[in-house]
């Protein structure tokens, strides 16, 4: 758990400080441009609908989780929007509040205890 828990935090600094870069480079119209590669039917916009989805099952996930109730909701919305930024914090959070076990981490505490 100690090397998926370095694995999560380096990924965040990674994705935080490469972001950072990209806005104060670029600004924040990064919606234009990603459904505007999808809209061309080229390898860019292949790579954002592929990423689209693994986001969505990403959020999906995340509500499943606290099974549809409102927070889930909201925390799935949260990993829709911000990736792996929520994603890596998020299961940062649940290693810690699991005590590192990984059925509780993905299934949560009942479904895990069932």
């Amino acid at each position: 758990m100690t090397a998926f828990r370095a694995f999560l935090i380096l990924v965040w600094a990674i994705i935080v400080g490469y972001t950072a870069i990209v806005i104060s480079n670029h600004g924040l119209g990064l919606l234009g441009i990603f459904f505007g590669d999808m809209k061309t039917m080229a390898w860019p916009g292949q790579f954002n609908l592929d990423f689209t989805c693994m986001l969505l099952f990403s959020s999906i996930w995340v509500s499943w989780r606290h099974r549809f109730s409102f927070a889930g909701l909201l925390l799935g919305l949260l990993a829709l929007f911000f990736g792996s930024m929520f994603l890596a914090t998020y299961l940062l959070i649940l290693s810690w509040h699991t005590q590192g076990d990984i059925n509780t981490m993905l299934l949560g505490s009942t479904r895990a205890a069932a």
